[in-house]
């Protein structure tokens, strides 16, 4: 039989496909080019943490401007909050130991009578006078019961007084006794804090009692009378302080709160009733003693002068001779006039 051979056309068709499976085959064994990886989002760096507000630490008691202040700092604490600073309040029961608490920066600003800087400057407190309320010389007395046979201060010799130490009526009893021809060595003093002076007072156990309102008012509403005030012996002005550090730190801040404290107490000055009310509800002084306080206080911050450096200066040297305290002092080593305030501060 004879042997066929594929037409030309066919081993065409057959070269072909074997031309075209080798190249798909050749296709298919390169290796497939490497992936690009897909690009990552590019991380946020953290957002930087809000720095911790500045706390401005208020000494007070529950009487004074202070006192009123705290009640009424809604418009204070947002303008301290626009400088990133908050307010604390810091309660004490007399004058002195805001200074200690000063000393330790428990304390930013106090406020407190004539006296307790002087003891403060003594013992090495860091502090600066800032600004004075205008005197009241009638708003603190040596009192008397009402059964007491005592009429004048030189009946006072070798009598039982009572007093807080370092506050502003220790000045008041020295400038008293040396007007009557009398010192401290003549009468018999007991350094009480208010709270228990009145029970020693109103109990029998003390000659006279000298405070400041409006515990005098209140002690003046069961019966005790006045002795002798401060008018002509004293001026009886109470002091804003601040710790020195914050002070010359923050000054801004000071000037913040001390202009709040001007519109406090243009706003107190005409409002006595209000104003009793307001400390009567948490002093656990009776209204009516409080409003006589009021009435005879005056309302006015004033700047820092020469002058009432001076009349500081005559009290450190009183205490200094009498040696109440430890050494002499230079009143305006506690004065800076950049930070004080007043005019042109």
């Amino acid at each position: 039989m004879p042997r066929r051979f594929p037409s030309p056309s066919a081993r065409v068709l057959s070269l072909a496909w074997l031309l075209f499976a080798a190249v798909g085959c050749s296709k298919g064994s390169e290796p497939a080019p490497e992936a690009k990886a897909a690009p990552q989002p590019e991380t946020a760096a953290p957002a930087a943490k809000p720095a911790e507000a500045q706390v401005v630490k208020i000494g007070y008691q529950k009487i004074g401007a202070p006192f009123l202040l705290k009640e009424r700092a809604a418009d204070l604490e947002k303008q301290l909050a626009a400088k990133n600073a908050r307010l604390e309040w810091v309660e004490f029961q007399a004058g002195p130991p805001i200074y200690e608490a000063m000393r330790a920066g428990a304390v930013d600003i106090g406020y407190s009578g004539e006296t307790p800087p002087v003891f403060a400057q003594a013992g090495g407190v860091p502090f600066v006078y800032v600004a004075t309320d205008a005197p009241a010389p009638a708003s603190e007395a040596i009192l008397v019961p009402k059964s007491s046979k005592i009429t004048k201060v030189a009946e006072l010799k070798g009598k039982h007084i009572a007093l807080n130490r370092g506050s502003n009526v220790h000045y008041l009893l020295v400038r008293a006794l040396e007007e009557a021809g009398l010192t401290l060595d003549d009468v018999q003093v007991t350094y009480l804090a208010p709270p228990d002076a009145r029970s020693a007072f109103e109990g029998g156990k003390l000659d006279a009692w000298v405070i400041w309102d409006p515990f005098q008012a209140a002690a003046e509403q069961g019966g005790a009378r006045i002795l002798r005030d401060g008018k002509g012996i004293v001026d009886n002005r109470f002091y804003y302080v601040a710790r020195r550090d914050f002070a010359t730190s923050s000054p801004e801040l000071l000037r913040l709160v001390m202009a709040e404290f001007e519109r406090l107490t243009a706003w107190a000055g005409s409002r006595p009733e209000e104003v009793a009310q307001i400390l009567a509800r948490s002093s656990g002084v009776a209204y009516e003693a409080l409003l006589t306080s009021e009435k005879r206080h005056v309302y006015k911050i004033e700047p820092i002068t020469p002058e009432i450096l001076d009349k500081q200066q005559k009290i450190a040297d009183t205490f200094s001779k009498l040696q109440l305290i430890p050494k002499t002092l230079q009143l305006r080593d506690a004065f800076l006039a950049s930070v004080a305030y007043g005019s042109g501060s």
